[in-house]
């Protein structure tokens, strides 16, 4: 043990001579083991046994603390440790009405993660504002408090700072602590993942159960294993990524959690998640093949096409500008965004007719069953239709009954479940028993069987053959 430690189990059995030592040492143990794993060293457990005791042990803390040592009550401490995520600050009201600032900020060293609040005017210092994750910093007269898990937080209030630091440290970089989506686990928290983007990023509003405004990013990232999981993060909006982002782009989030939600294993964000992805803010022009053109309930032109290198693309065009395009035709566009293989076009997009390129048709895309693996990246296939479509209403979580139509397809090399959701149940039911039809831009999954199987998107397209 340290002498600081000893100096201060001499003054608790000073005011305390009907315990001993052995005693206190069983104590300190039990309340490690309370406490949890990781949070309390020997030293931080007596402090709160002398706490519990009704004794003040005045001499402080060593100056210098790792996360491993905080603990709940300690105040005045000093540690060095890097950044992994910060977020914006929020304005909150008193019980009085006053208004109060917060910003949240996650930390780390060698051994733990912790989470660092900052209050009123350092939650608006400029310095934070240049802060990246990885860089190191130095957090000074901070106290740590209880978070509503019990662990413990370091909070930076009225005559607390934080420095960024230049001094050399054994802290691991950010680089070094990225993990691969693939080997991620339930219940994990604080992490950086990478992985590549695996078909499309949606953005979303919604109103909150407060009845406030909310909004996410959603998407899906692909692991070494070639296997997706799905990601999304609460309060981010599209300013935070760049507008074209191309298929499989490399992408790594920093400051993320695992759970699992109704597709399995997620990662879910925040607004102090930082998002690294692959990608440019000036957008391309880009040149694609029509394979198909559709329009939705709402009245939107929905469009499949295809570039040079056989990927597929999402189109989803809200101001008409393709109103004049056929199937079969090739296009350059200068679209408004490009995320994954979702496209958008809008007013301010631009495009025309082209001649001469030698870009895939349907036939040339098309997947036998037996290669087709999970993926959120469409497919195109030609099948023959083996049983008649079976029509059933889903009932959802939320007491929603939702059409679902199913049939069982064939190629030579093996059969598949086609379903439709929706609209797309439409869709599935117009096929007959014995037609060969070509599908194209749907996506495959595992379903609740085990095996995997082929669903319809707003943008797919069944083309049945003579």
């Amino acid at each position: 043990m340290s002498t600081e430690f000893e100096s201060l189990l001499s003054t608790l059995l000073e005011q305390k001579p009907d315990l001993s030592r052995s005693t206190v040492n069983e104590m300190i143990q039990q309340k490690k083991e309370k406490i949890g794993a990781g949070y309390l060293t020997d030293q931080g457990a007596l402090f709160l046994i002398a706490s519990d005791l009704g004794i003040s042990l005045s001499e402080p803390l060593r100056v210098e603390m790792k996360l491993k040592d905080l603990y709940v009550g300690a105040k005045e401490i000093t540690l060095q440790t890097r950044v992994m995520s910060l977020s914006p600050p929020k304005q909150f009201l008193r019980k009085d009405g006053s208004q109060l600032v917060l910003r949240n900020m996650i930390v780390y060293d060698s051994d733990s993660r912790a989470s660092v609040k900052l209050w009123e005017e350092n939650a608006s210092l400029p310095s934070l504002e240049k802060l990246k994750p990885g860089d190191l910093i130095k957090i000074i007269k901070a106290y740590v408090k209880s978070d509503l898990r019990g662990n413990p937080t370091i909070n930076i209030g009225s005559g607390a700072t934080i420095e960024k630091s230049e001094s050399e440290s054994d802290i691991p970089s950010i680089d070094s602590i990225t993990t691969d989506v693939s080997s991620l686990k339930e219940d994990q928290h604080n992490l950086v993942v990478s992985g590549l983007i695996d078909g499309s990023i949606r953005y979303s509003e919604f109103t909150t159960f407060r009845g406030q405004p909310g909004k996410a990013l959603h998407l899906r990232l692909k692991g070494q294993d070639k296997n997706s999981i799905r990601v999304v993060l609460w309060g981010k909006d599209e300013s935070s990524i760049p507008k074209m982002i191309v298929p499989g782009a490399k992408s790594r989030l920093i400051g993320v959690r695992t759970k699992i939600g109704k597709q399995g294993l997620e990662i879910h964000g925040d607004e102090s998640t930082f998002i690294e992805i692959e990608g440019e803010d000036e957008i391309k022009s880009i040149i694609i093949r029509i394979l198909s053109i559709t329009k939705n309930e709402q009245g939107t032109t929905l469009i499949l096409a295809v570039d040079k290198n056989k990927k597929l693309f999402n189109i989803k065009d809200s101001s008409d500008v393709t109103k004049n395009l056929k199937t079969g035709e090739t296009i350059e566009c200068m679209p408004s965004k490009v995320y994954g293989n979702s496209i958008s076009l809008e007013s301010n997009s631009y495009l025309k007719k082209i001649d001469g390129e030698n870009l895939p048709s349907v036939s040339d895309l098309r997947t036998k069953i037996r290669e087709i693996k999970p993926s959120n990246s469409p497919y195109c296939i030609e099948a023959i239709v083996l049983k008649l479509p079976e029509r059933k209403e889903v009932q959802t979580r939320t007491g929603e009954s939702v059409a679902l139509s199913q049939i069982l397809i064939e190629d030579d090399t093996g059969q598949i479940w086609l379903k439709g959701w929706r609209n797309q149940a439409r869709m599935i039911d117009t096929c007959s028993l014995g037609e060969i039809i070509s599908i194209g831009g749907v996506t495959a999954k595992v379903g609740l069987e085990g095996k995997v199987e082929l669903t319809l998107s707003p943008f797919s397209v069944i083309t049945k053959k003579n």
